[in-house]
């Protein structure tokens, strides 16, 4: 199996831990993307400059990349669904990684449990997820697949980085 399939879910600790500026530099990046240093630096208590010097830093362990988010229906994918791979073995196969290259597949994950591989797709409308599916059958080892439709999306976000392992003192429900 190739090296490139290794990468899927970057496993690498940061250099260093994240401290609490760190944080809230890559919350308020996470929030707009598009502001200045001095916004930022005008948010977290620090100089344009430092923010500056923490975010090139921030580059090499804990930021991915800087980009839109797109609005799936507005890009004409209306059809959202989580197909569950099970497939022979582990199904992390050189052909299954080639998936990967499908515009369909949003996320892609390979996970423990009755399914080995699970994926976010996103496709224009049922029938366009029905010829999805038929590449994924005649993929060898694919014994099955299950598929869930999205009715509603309540909440589609990525990581938050404000957050800690700490809990709030308020109980969620409310009572």
């Amino acid at each position: 199996m190739k090296k490139e399939t290794e990468d899927i879910q970057h496993m690498t600790a940061a250099k260093r831990p994240l401290d609490p500026f760190d944080r809230k530099i890559l919350a308020a990046l996470n929030n707009d993307g598009r502001a200045t240093y001095a916004d930022i630096g005008d948010q977290v208590g620090l100089s344009a400059p430092a923010v500056h010097e923490r975010v090139k830093r921030l580059r090499k362990s804990a930021i991915r990349g800087i980009g839109a988010h797109l609005d799936g229906p507005a890009c004409g994918k209306n059809f959202l669904a989580f197909v569950h791979v099970d497939a022979d073995g582990w199904g992390k196969s050189e052909r299954m990684m080639g998936l990967c290259t499908f515009p369909e597949i949003e996320e892609m994950h390979s996970v423990a449990g009755d399914t080995c591989v699970i994926m976010k797709v996103r496709t224009e409308n049922a029938y366009a997820l029905e010829k999805f599916l038929a590449q994924l059958y005649v993929l060898p080892g694919v014994k099955g697949t299950k598929s869930y439709v999205v009715l509603s999306t309540y909440l589609e976000r990525g990581v938050q980085a404000d957050l800690t392992s700490e809990w709030p003192d308020t109980p969620l429900s409310g009572t």
